[in-house]
């Protein structure tokens, strides 16, 4: 495959979406219906919001607010002012985005308030504006053209991941590489022009906001944004708005499977999936039992985009078992202690301002060390087998071993915890936290404990189970060895 340019930076492309597809539907969100030419207009009133509040080339700012009409409108608008983008994930308590905001440079973050009951604005150190304000349609329409002044080499966006050390790192990358990577995605993943697709992952991740919303507006489909995931409602979209497109977790299909009256679900013709291991009785039942016509799955990282993906007419195994073929441009290759390695254009820019983090992962090579482990097939296609660096996939969500049991090791009756992944029929996986009491300290419930971490960190993180121990297993040096926990 040969890749032809036809943008340089995000937002050129979606501005050139109102010539491309004009009258269709971009967006549709509740009662907002935005054609491509509407959006366009609402993105230009965004820019020049942006350029009023004094937003510069370069300069970043947060959202922090879930999937919506809105959020697409601020995040391209930004782009358009020559902003740079940072998502922040709405399960995170006050402490965890304010730390995130922080340390991004953020100058200014917009906010849902009361989404999930939290307080958005607790914590922050910079401007916080409200996202369903009239900030984005009060101003005077930017009337700078984006290739008039800006690249594709810059940065334009910095989503957050969490690393070994539990610490969330600042991925950068590029205009240039989204679109040629997502232009490709629309491909393999069989996005169409006039689809319809239900984006449920959200959108401060890499899945929700770039193989979502950017691909949508790449291809001509129409975004429908899902807040939070509820399956009757889901289901009530599906067939109220004729969806066709919808990729998610495995979870996701597992309640599609569920639906008792699936002709409601007969619109749709297309999925991906990926983050978590697929049963291969699940990519069965899928196909024999909903009307998907392609199910594809993939492997990617933040610091890396989409990897790997399935190609069409790949049988049952190959997408249970694999996570499919290097996409174009991305080689993929297996270190001799088994790890996944990625080299190409889609690599990260780089960590913000951790020039060590960022050495650390990407070698003098050019290969991303991934931490994941893995294999490669006789037919090419790559196998995951398992994760280096302990994390586990909650629904769809990373979740780290390190940073969960740094929360908990604030509690005060607790002296020493090690975290580990164990299965789950939903989610995949959940955590289970291996709890060592301090000498002298009345010994908590697990319940009581559990709650305490409720208030302290994202759900997703939050184990599921607790188990009390005399003692963790250590090996000579004094580290705990997670093998023997289970």
């Amino acid at each position: 495959m040969t890749y032809r340019k036809r943008w340089d930076t995000i937002p050129e492309m979606v501005l050139s979406a109102a010539d491309r597809f004009g009258s269709a539907e971009a967006v549709v969100d509740g009662p907002l219906r935005l054609s491509y030419v509407d959006l366009a207009d609402r993105i230009r009133s965004a820019a020049g919001a942006f350029g009023e509040f004094g937003v510069s080339k370069g300069d970043r700012v947060a959202i922090w607010a879930p999937n919506s009409a809105e959020w697409i409108i601020a995040a391209i608008g930004l782009l358009a002012a020559g902003g740079v983008l940072v998502p922040v994930n709405t399960r995170f308590k006050a402490e965890e985005a304010a730390d995130v905001v922080s340390r991004s440079g953020a100058k200014a973050v917009m906010v849902q308030p009361g989404f999930l009951g939290q307080d958005f604005t607790t914590g922050l150190d910079v401007p916080s504006i409200d996202l369903t304000s009239d900030f984005l349609t009060s101003a005077t329409a930017f009337d700078r053209e984006p290739r008039e002044w800006l690249n594709g080499d810059d940065v334009a966006d910095v989503i957050y991941t969490s690393g070994t050390t539990g610490r969330p790192k600042g991925v950068m990358m590029n205009h240039a590489q989204t679109l040629r990577l997502y232009e490709e995605w629309c491909d393999l993943a069989d996005l169409r022009e006039g689809d319809r697709y239900l984006v449920v992952n959200p959108f401060f991740h890499t899945f929700g906001y770039k193989a979502g919303c950017l691909a949508s507006l790449i291809r001509g489909a129409t975004i429908l944004p899902v807040p939070v995931f509820d399956p009757d409602a889901v289901v009530d979209l599906i067939d109220a708005e004729r969806v066709t497109m919808l990729p998610g977790p495995p979870t996701l299909y597992h309640s599609l499977l569920a639906v008792s009256d699936k002709t409601r679900l007969c619109s749709l013709r297309a999925g991906v999936t990926g983050a978590s291991d697929i049963p291969v009785e699940l990519v069965r039942r899928v196909h024999a039992e909903l009307p998907f016509q392609t199910l594809a799955t993939g492997y990617g990282l933040t610091e890396c985009g989409t990897a790997t993906l399935s190609r069409p007419g790949d049988s049952f195994d190959d997408v249970a078992t694999t996570v499919g073929m290097p996409c174009d441009g991305v080689d993929v290759r297996i270190a001799d202690d088994g790890e996944v390695l990625v080299r190409g254009y889609s690599v990260m820019q780089g960590y913000l301002d951790d020039p060590d983090a960022t050495a650390e992962a990407i070698d003098a090579d050019g290969w991303l060390h991934t931490g994941d482990l893995g294999d490669v097939t006789g037919g090419g296609r790559l196998r995951i087998l398992g994760r280096k660096k302990d994390m586990f996939i909650v629904g769809g969500f990373n979740a780290y071993p390190a940073e969960i049991e740094g929360f908990l090791l604030e509690h005060p009756a607790v002296a020493q915890v090690a975290v580990i992944g164990v299965p789950d029929d939903r989610l995949g996986e959940v955590g289970k936290a291996f709890v060592v009491v301090r000498s002298g300290v009345e010994t908590p419930s697990a319940a009581d404990l559990l709650e305490w971490s409720r208030a302290r960190m994202a759900g997703f993180k939050v184990p599921r189970y607790v188990q009390f121990l005399d003692e963790l297993p250590t090996n000579a040096t004094g580290k705990v060895v997670k093998s023997r926990l289970h």
